[in-house]
C-alpha cells in the first residue's frame, strides 16, 4: 500500500473498492460511474484515465479505465492488484466476433483467453500458461445473465497485440480452432489476477463481425453495453 499514489494513478490508499470494473475507454468508465453507482467519486485522472468509487445497491464498487492492449491494462491492473488492494476485476469491453452465430451486441465471457502476446515471458515459466477467468466470478456472471433473461455466450476469446495484421490468413486459424471473439486486454488481466492471487473475468460486448463487416457506431460503443455493465455490477 506505500507504493501509491504512482506515476499512473493518482488515488490514494483505500480510494478503490475490492471490486473494480475496467472498461476499456475512459469515457465509458464515466458513464457508468454517472449512470449507476450512487454518490460517486472520481479517484484518478492521471493521463485522462478515469477511475471512480461509489456504491450499487449498497454495495462500494468502482470503475476505472484501462487503455487499449496488454501493456495498459497490464500496468493499471497490477497496480489496482498490488499496490490498492483490490480483489476482483470485471474487465467490460468490447469484441471482434470470429464466429456466425454471434450477433451484434452479444454479451459473451471469456471462460480462456488465447494469445499471441510475449505477456508470459516475464514469468520464466517452462512451458505454455494457460490465462482463464476466475470460475467463481464466471459462474455468477452466468447465473445474473439467466435471471435478467440476458442470452451469453461462454468459451475462449483471442487477445492479440496487433489489430492490423500483416497476416491475412490469421482470423481463420484462430476462427477453425473455436475462438469465439479477438480483443486486445484479458490475457494480461488474467495472468496478472493469477500471479496476485486475485481473481478477474472478461465480459465483452460483440462491436463488430470480422466476416460480416457488420459493426457498431463509436457512440453505440460507449453508450449501448448495458446488459453487460449490469451483469458485472451484480457481481460486487
Amino acid at each position: 500500500m506505500s507504493n501509491t499514489p504512482t506515476a499512473h494513478n493518482s488515488a490514494k490508499a483505500g480510494d478503490f473498492a475490492k471490486t473494480v470494473l475496467m472498461p476499456g475507454d475512459p469515457l465509458r468508465a464515466k458513464y457508468i460511474a454517472e449512470t449507476y453507482l450512487e454518490n460517486p467519486r472520481q479517484v484518478t485522472a492521471v493521463r485522462n484515465m478515469f477511475g471512480y468509487t461509489g456504491t450499487y445497491k449498497g454495495k462500494e464498487i468502482s470503475v476505472m479505465g484501462g487503455g487499449m492492449g496488454m501493456p495498459s491494462v497490464g500496468i493499471y491492473s497490477y497496480e489496482l492488484f498490488n499496490f490498492y488492494d483490490v480483489d476482483q476485476i470485471i474487465r467490460i469491453g468490447s469484441a471482434g466476433a470470429l464466429q456466425d452465430h454471434l450477433k451484434l451486441m452479444d454479451v459473451v465471457i471469456g471462460m480462456g483467453a488465447c494469445t499471441d502476446s510475449n505477456y508470459v515471458y516475464q514469468y520464466g515459466l517452462p512451458g505454455t500458461f494457460a490465462p482463464i477467468a476466475d470460475y467463481d466470478l464466471l459462474n455468477r456472471a452466468v447465473e445474473t445473465a439467466k435471471r435478467q433473461g440476458t442470452n451469453v455466450v461462454v468459451g475462449n476469446v483471442l487477445s492479440s497485440d496487433v489489430f492490423y495484421n500483416a497476416n491475412p490468413n490469421v482470423n481463420d486459424l484462430w476462427r477453425s480452432m473455436g475462438v469465439l471473439a479477438v480483443e486486445m486486454e484479458a490475457a494480461a488481466l488474467y495472468m496478472n489476477a493469477a500471479k496476485a492471487g486475485k481473481k478477474a473475468l472478461c465480459m465483452l460486448t460483440i462491436s463488430d463481425h470480422l466476416y460480416t463487416n457488420e459493426f457498431l457506431s463509436a457512440e453505440d460503443r460507449q453508450l449501448g453495453f448495458g446488459k453487460m455493465m449490469e451483469i458485472a455490477l451484480e457481481l460486487a
